[in-house]
C-alpha cells in the first residue's frame, strides 16, 4: 500500500506505513547504489542538531511550544534506539546530504504530526521544512552533524588505542628480562629485550591517540545558523548561540559557534585534518600487527620468538595449522582506513566556491573508519595481545646465534677489526667470541663482560673493566693535537 505525497516536482507515492516522506521516497528511487545507508552515529547527531534547534526556536518564540514539544519528542523517540529502519537513504546520495537531511526533517515531521493527531504525510500541523527545518539548511546541519558523530566515533577510538597500549605496557612489563635479538633491515641488529619492543608499540599508538584527540578539537566550532552560504539568512545569532548551547549541554562537549562561518561551510579541512590522524593511527597499528605476525611466524621455520593465541584454525588442507588471524584481520582494516582517508581528502578537495558537495561520501568514510578501525583495537586487544605469551627459550636461541652481539666490541677493536670478526664468525659457523679469542683480541675475562648482552640493552658502552655501560668516550682522533693551517676546515 502506498500514499501520495506532494512537493515542488509533484506527486509522488510513498509506502504507507513510513515514517518517512516524499523527498525521501524520491531519494530511495533515485539512488538504488550501494544498499549502505548512513551511519548510525551520523542519523543520531542530525536527529540532536533537530532537538536543539527546536529547543532554540521555541525559547526564542519563533516555534509554538506545543509543536517544538512535539518534534522533541519525536527526536527522543530516535535517540532512544526506535525508527532507526526508517533512516533509507544510501550513502550515494544527492550532494552536501541534503536527501539524508530531509529523511531525517520527514520522519521527525510525521512522528512529530501524529503526536498532534495529524496523519502521516499530512504535515498540517508539523512540516519538515517550515517547523523542523526552521532556521535551518543542509550546508550548516551536515557539517554539523558530521562534527558531533565523528567527535563521537574518534573519542571511541582513542580510547580503543588507549586500552591497546596499556595491555602492549602489561606485557613489556612481564617480559622486561626477555633477551632478544632486534632487527634493522629484517637483518640481525643489537640485543634488545621483548620488553623493549613491547613497550615501544605502546608509546606508538598513544602518541597516535594524542594526535586523533587533538586533531578533533578542531571539531568543536559549528556552523550551525549559518544556513545556505554562511550569512546566517533566516537564522540569526541568538539562535546559533542558543542552539550550540543546546548541543554542548546534550553532549557535554565544549561546543562553539564557528568563528568563521564561512570557512566551516566551504571547507572540509578540519574533517580532513581528523582523517589524517586517523590514518596516521591506522599505520602504526599496521605495522605493529604486522610485526606481531612477523615474530609468531613459524613455529618451526619461522622466529617464533612470541605466541599468539589460537583463536580458530588456520587451514581448510594442512591440520593443526594455526595462523594469526586477527593480526591479519587488522592489516586488512587498517588498509580500508587509508582508502577511506584518500577518498576523504579527494572529496575534501573538490569542494567549490561557498559548499563541498561531496560530504556524504566525506562523512561515511571517515565515520566508517574510525569505527572500523577501533572495533579491529578493541579485538586485537582482547583476542591477541592479553594473551600474548613468549618463548624464551626460542629467543636465546636466536640471540646466542646472531653476530650483531659484535657491535660491543666496536670502541675496543675499532669498526674494520669487529666486521672482520663477524664475517669470519658467519663464514666458519663459530660464535663471535671464539674468534676473538683465537686472535687473541681480548682476553676471555674482558670478553665476557664486553659481550654481556644484558648490558647491551641500556644507552652506553661496555665498561670491559666493570661490565657496565658507561657514557661513550669518542675515539682519539689521529689528527687530534696537530696544528691546523690557517683556513683548513675543522
Amino acid at each position: 500500500m502506498r500514499r501520495l505525497e506532494h512537493d515542488p516536482l509533484g506527486n509522488f507515492p510513498v509506502p504507507e506505513d513510513a515514517w518517512y516522506g516524499i523527498q525521501t521516497a524520491r531519494a530511495v528511487a533515485n539512488f538504488p547504489i550501494s544498499g549502505l545507508t548512513m551511519p548510525a552515529s551520523l542519523v543520531e547527531a542530525t536527529v540532536r542538531v533537530k532537538r536543539a534547534a527546536a529547543r532554540a526556536n521555541a525559547a526564542l518564540g519563533r516555534l509554538a511550544p506545543e509543536i517544538a514539544d512535539a518534534i522533541i519528542g519525536a527526536a527522543d523517540e530516535v535517540l532512544g534506539g526506535r525508527y532507526r529502519e526508517q533512516f533509507v537513504v544510501d550513502v550515494y546520495q544527492a550532494g552536501a546530504g541534503t536527501s539524508h537531511h530531509m529523511n531525517v526533517n520527514e520522519v521527525l515531521a510525521n512522528l512529530a504530526g501524529a503526536r498532534l493527531g495529524d496523519a502521516r504525510g499530512a504535515y498540517a500541523r508539523v512540516h519538515p521544512n517550515d517547523h523542523v527545518n526552521m532556521g535551518q539548511s543542509t550546508n550548516d546541519v551536515f557539517p554539523t552533524s558530521t562534527r558531533l558523530a565523528l567527535l563521537s566515533n574518534g573519542a571511541t577510538l582513542v580510547r580503543s588505542a588507549d586500552a591497546l597500549a596499556g595491555a602492549f605496557d602489561a606485557k613489556a612489563a612481564v617480559y622486561v628480562g626477555v633477551l632478544k635479538v632486534g632487527r634493522t633491515h629484517l637483518m640481525d641488529a643489537v640485543p634488545m629485550t621483548l620488553g623493549q619492543e613491547l613497550g615501544g608499540y605502546a608509546a606508538c599508538l598513544r602518541r597516535g591517540a594524542e594526535d586523533l584527540a587533538h586533531a578533533s578539537r578542531q571539531l568543536h566550532e559549528l556552523n550551525l545558523g549559518a544556513t545556505a552560504v554562511g550569512t546566517g539568512l533566516n537564522a540569526g545569532d541568538d539562535f546559533t548561540r542558543v542552539a550550540v548551547e543546546q548541543l554542548a549541554a546534550d553532549t557535554g562537549l565544549p561546543l562553539v559557534p564557528a568563528r568563521n562561518r564561512f570557512r566551516v561551510t566551504q571547507s572540509m579541512g578540519d574533517i580532513v585534518a581528523v582523517s589524517g590522524a586517523v590514518r596516521r593511527l591506522a599505520v602504526e597499528a599496521g605495522k605493529i600487527a604486522s610485526d606481531l605476525r612477523l615474530l609468531a611466524s613459524g613455529p618451526r621455520a619461522g622466529l617464533g620468538e612470541i605466541v599468539l593465541p589460537a583463536v580458530q584454525p588456520g587451514s581448510s588442507i594442512m591440520p593443526g595449522k594455526v595462523n594469526p588471524s586477527v593480526p591479519e584481520m587488522v592489516n586488512q582494516v587498517c588498509y580500508q582506513v587509508l582508502g577511506c582517508d584518500t577518498t576523504v581528502a579527494t572529496a575534501a578537495e573538490a569542494g567549490q566556491l561557498e559548499l563541498n558537495v561531496m560530504m556524504p561520501v566525506i562523512a561515511w568514510n571517515a565515520l566508517h573508519a574510525t569505527h572500523i578501525l577501533s572495533r579491529a583495537l578493541e579485538v586485537l586487544r582482547t583476542r591477541t595481545v592479553e594473551g600474548l605469551a613468549a618463548d624464551e627459550t626460542r629467543c636465546r636461541v636466536l640471540l646466542d646465534r646472531s653476530t650483531a652481539v659484535a657491535t660491543a666490541l666496536s670502541p675496543y677493536l675499532g669498526y674494520q677489526t669487529t666486521a672482520e670478526v663477524a664475517k669470519a664468525a658467519v663464514a666458519t659457523d663459530r660464535s663471535i667470541r671464539d674468534v676473538v679469542l683465537e686472535r687473541g683480541l681480548m682476553s676471555p675475562a674482558d670478553l665476557d663482560r664486553v659481550l654481556s648482552t644484558e648490558a647491551m640493552t641500556h644507552p652506553g658502552i661496555v665498561d670491559k673493566d666493570e661490565g657496565q655501560r658507561t657514557k661513550a668516550k669518542p675515539r682519539r682522533s689521529p689528527h687530534r693535537g696537530r696544528r691546523r693551517d690557517k683556513g683548513q676546515r675543522e
